[in-house]
């Protein structure tokens, strides 16, 4: 909700909560499907869709499978920076984030996110994720409903949330993806290590693919998708 072609204002809104609300009511939905095995559901996440996927799976044992693709975890990243690299600024984002929630309750919605750059300007970002991104969401698969565009308030809900904080509640069997020189890499590993709840999981890295290479690659796809193939044969039953 609040993105895309779906409802709900102001638009741009980002709070992890409504995030994981959402994958958590698609398996209300899914589970009436007619024909679907109800108690056979499994959920897969990419990017910042795996963060939320996890935090839905954590608090939701009808997903009795879980997998990501370059997991992103995005409350981290709004709060440390990524890479960790702006730890030393989250009291001042923060109290913008608040401001700016100020402002919103007055009908002011201020945004961030956006990259206005040109394409040499891009190639000179310090992120391989951030160059790559750049190409592949504004030029090459662009979609004039997919922005990097939040609301500010918005950093308020995510630099609070963590999906790192209860890994330990994933009790489902659980694969990550990852690509092993992805520069998103240590979101993945690290998550992987926290998860203590589940006897089985596995960390699979796709070798010499970074991040955005993860979405659209064939031979990185096509490895991935008989990963998931494989993981979600054995775990769900027919």
């Amino acid at each position: 909700r609040y993105q895309g072609a779906s409802g709900g204002e102001p638009r741009h809104t980002d709070k992890p909560a409504n995030r994981i609300e959402d994958i958590n009511g698609m398996v209300d939905y899914i589970r009436t499907y007619p024909g679907v095995n109800a108690n056979e559901i499994g959920a897969l996440g990419i990017c910042g869709g795996g963060g939320y996927t996890l935090g839905a799976a954590q608090k939701d044992p009808r997903i009795k499978a879980v997998a990501t693709i370059s997991m992103f975890n995005s409350g981290r990243v709004r709060r440390n920076g990524f890479q960790d690299s702006q730890m030393g600024t989250i009291q001042q984002r923060l109290a913008q984030a608040a401001e700016a929630r100020t402002f919103e309750k007055e009908g002011d919605v201020r945004l961030v996110g956006a990259m206005n750059l040109t394409d040499e300007q891009a190639k000179k970002l310090p992120f391989a994720l951030y160059r790559n991104g750049f190409f592949y969401y504004f030029r090459t698969h662009a979609h004039p409903n997919s922005t990097f565009l939040y609301t500010q308030s918005s950093l308020m809900d995510l630099m609070n949330w963590d999906v790192d904080d209860r890994m330990a509640m994933i009790h489902q069997p659980l694969l990550m993806i990852a690509g092993d020189v992805s520069d998103t890499r240590y979101m993945t590993d690290d998550a992987f290590k926290k998860a203590t709840g589940t006897k089985d999981k596995e960390l699979y890295l796709v070798k010499g693919a970074q991040h955005i290479e993860t979405y659209w690659v064939p031979k990185y796809v096509n490895e991935e998708a008989a990963k998931l193939q494989e993981f979600f044969g054995k775990y769900l039953k027919k």
